[in-house]
């Protein structure tokens, strides 16, 4: 966990209170309606200062770069980031989510919940890679900016986070799987093409097959026989 702190030079001014962000901790949020992780911030802002509002805007970025891959989870990520020899081409992270959150008053410290929802789809680059990493820890980087809404001098002024306040977060990489087995369990998700489906809607009607598993095994095998029928 890293902590950074804005503006800089440490100054705490009437117009622009210093705030301090750190990322505590990650859960699985209750009664969400879809996949959706809680992280826990604490803000902090310079003694004494009254914030009336903040308006918290986070990019959460995956810090690709900073973790090693063993040889199985470089095949699962082959996909995102191609073959051994071009894994020194990739990047540096991966956009999750860009988040807007509302933050009541406080003077002194307060913690809010960061709340994000998290897809299954695995044409989503971030989930992709969520599912590639099977063991150890995600690095995320959390990049905040929006507004203060502070009294100072017994006025109210606004005043922007500076764009270089943000923290670091090492998240379980079991954290996503067992968030997505709580939503889906034993399942996974592909999303298709419509003149797609309707073929292989086609196909489970003409073999009778009872279910979309049955489907999908079927054409794995004739494929495996040299027998795909590709109608």
């Amino acid at each position: 966990m890293r902590e950074t702190t804005a503006p800089k030079d440490g100054a705490a001014t009437d117009a622009a209170p210093s705030l301090r962000i750190t990322v505590e901790g990650v859960q699985a949020a209750e009664f969400a309606a879809v996949p959706t992780l809680e992280f826990a911030l604490r803000i902090a802002a310079a003694d004494g200062v009254e914030v009336r509002s903040v308006v918290l805007e986070t990019q959460l970025r995956i810090a690709v770069t900073r973790r090693g891959y063993d040889e199985a989870c470089r095949e699962r990520l082959a996909d995102l980031f191609g073959p051994p020899e071009l894994w020194e081409r990739r990047p540096a992270s991966l956009l999750w989510a860009q988040i807007v959150t509302q933050l009541p008053a406080f003077t002194g410290e307060t913690t809010a919940p960061l709340r994000v929802s998290c897809t299954y789809d695995f044409d989503v680059a971030a989930a992709k890679y969520l599912d590639g990493v099977r063991d150890g820890a995600i690095p995320l980087e959390f990049l905040f900016s929006g507004t203060v809404f502070a009294l100072a001098g017994g006025m109210l002024r606004a005043t922007r986070i500076p764009w270089d306040t943000e923290a670091g977060f090492r998240m379980p990489a079991a954290t996503w799987r067992d968030l997505m087995d709580r939503h889906f369990p034993g399942a996974a998700w592909l999303r298709l093409g419509r003149d797609t489906f309707d073929r292989l809607h086609a196909y489970r009607t003409r073999n009778a097959l009872p279910g979309w598993d049955a489907v999908v095994e079927s054409l794995l095998k004739a494929g495996a026989d040299g027998r795909a029928d590709g109608r």
